[in-house]
């Protein structure tokens, strides 16, 4: 923050973690506090450093929560324990009885809360396609929606949802808007510019981006009293980030710009390489001219379309399942936005109730040599092609 102007571009503002520098020391890397309280004023107040406990006052949290309120033009960002830690803070910050909607296919963890505790806990829960608007303005309840989730790209056929359009619908029925951007990061699409009330971040995946950190986050428009039950409820439920990993997380974010682009590249890349090959019956990617959403994608995802991506195979969940047992650089792993390439079916991690295709597998390309990531399924879909 210290000399660094308004006009430096995100990029330049995430590399130098918004230029933070140590008044004592002259570090340019922030310190680790993993002390667990603060001292007291002689009066027993806590008026000079406004600390009391590390649950809600670690200062390791202070950067990496400006930086990501900075880089989503927030006006305050909390980090939590994990992403669902995050995700789940929000809508347990609401009251038993509110209504509220959600993706129909979405995170398979936050739909299994929301199918299960969130009923139990007396929340009214509805599933809808959102990305057919129409089907989400008949969702809506008005004076009784209290929250919609939208998860865009969604996870894991990358439907894309007019965040715009939801975000009028939502309001116009009293209700807030939140989004789980955590496959697009703020590199591609920024949701409280197109009228979120809030982003959430699975800070595991591209914010931190080595896969070596659980982590969660939310970014609000508005720093209000909703925003405030919200801190209540990390604060209250000890959903909190370790000082070490906030620390690894404001790290990774350093080097956000870079990987998240090179990821779209590879992604956008291999989609194209793939879609038309006589193994692949689709390949789902909002990137191409052929998504059933890609003008919608155009207007909101910018500078790439991610590195996520799905394809489905020709022969079917036999060869699915061989393709991702034949790769040999894709690692066969559960995960996403780390800097190495990871293959998974989906459906068969999901289970029985997944409306996951069987014939899917779920890509999260990394910044490895395209010709080693498209020469590596190439010869997977040959082998499997030859056992089918």
């Amino acid at each position: 923050m210290a000399g660094k102007p308004d006009s430096l571009k995100p990029e330049t503002l995430a590399a130098n973690a918004l230029g933070w520098i140590d008044e004592k020391t002259g570090a340019i890397v922030p310190a680790i506090h993993p002390s667990t309280t603060f001292l007291r004023d002689a009066d027993n107040s806590y008026d000079t450093t406004g600390r009391v406990y590390s649950r809600a006052d670690n200062p390791t949290y202070d950067q990496v929560e400006a930086l990501l309120n900075t880089l989503e033009g927030g006006q305050g960002a909390l980090v939590f324990s994990s992403g669902m830690a995050a995700a789940t803070a929000l809508f347990m910050s609401l009251k038993p009885g509110d209504h509220v909607v959600a993706p129909s296919v979405m995170y398979w963890s936050l739909r299994n809360w929301l199918n299960d505790f969130a009923r139990t806990w007396g929340l009214d829960v509805e599933f809808v396609q959102s990305a057919d608007l129409d089907a989400l303005a008949k969702a809506m309840r008005p004076g009784k929606t209290a929250l919609v989730w939208l998860e865009t790209p969604s996870n894991p056929l990358w439907d894309v949802t007019d965040i715009q359009a939801a975000s009028d619908i939502a309001h116009k029925a009293g209700a807030r808007l939140a989004v789980d951007s955590t496959s697009a990061s703020p590199v591609i699409t920024k949701p409280l510019a197109f009228g979120a009330d809030y982003v959430m971040h699975a800070g595991t995946k591209y914010l931190n981006g080595h896969s070596d950190v659980i982590a969660g986050a939310l970014v609000t428009a508005a720093d209000d009293d909703h925003w405030n039950r919200v801190k209540s409820v990390r604060k209250n439920l000890g959903a909190v980030l370790g000082p070490f990993e906030s620390w690894l997380l404001l790290r990774g974010m350093r080097t956000l710009y870079p990987r998240v682009r090179t990821a779209s590249a590879n992604a956008l890349d291999i989609a194209r390489y793939f879609e038309g090959h006589p193994g692949v019956a689709e390949v789902l990617y909002p990137g191409l001219q052929s998504h059933p959403q890609h003008e919608i994608a155009l207007r909101q995802m910018t500078d790439g379309f991610g590195g996520m991506l799905s394809i489905r195979m020709s022969a079917g969940t036999a060869a699915a399942i061989a393709v991702a047992a034949n790769t040999k650089v894709f690692t066969r792993a559960t995960s996403l936005g780390g800097v190495e390439s990871l293959i998974e079916h989906r459906a068969s991690i999901e289970g029985a109730d997944s409306p996951v295709p069987g014939d899917l597998l779920r890509l999260s390309v990394g910044i490895e040599a395209i010709e080693d990531l498209i020469g590596d399924l190439a010869q997977a879909i040959a082998v499997a092609s030859r056992g089918a």
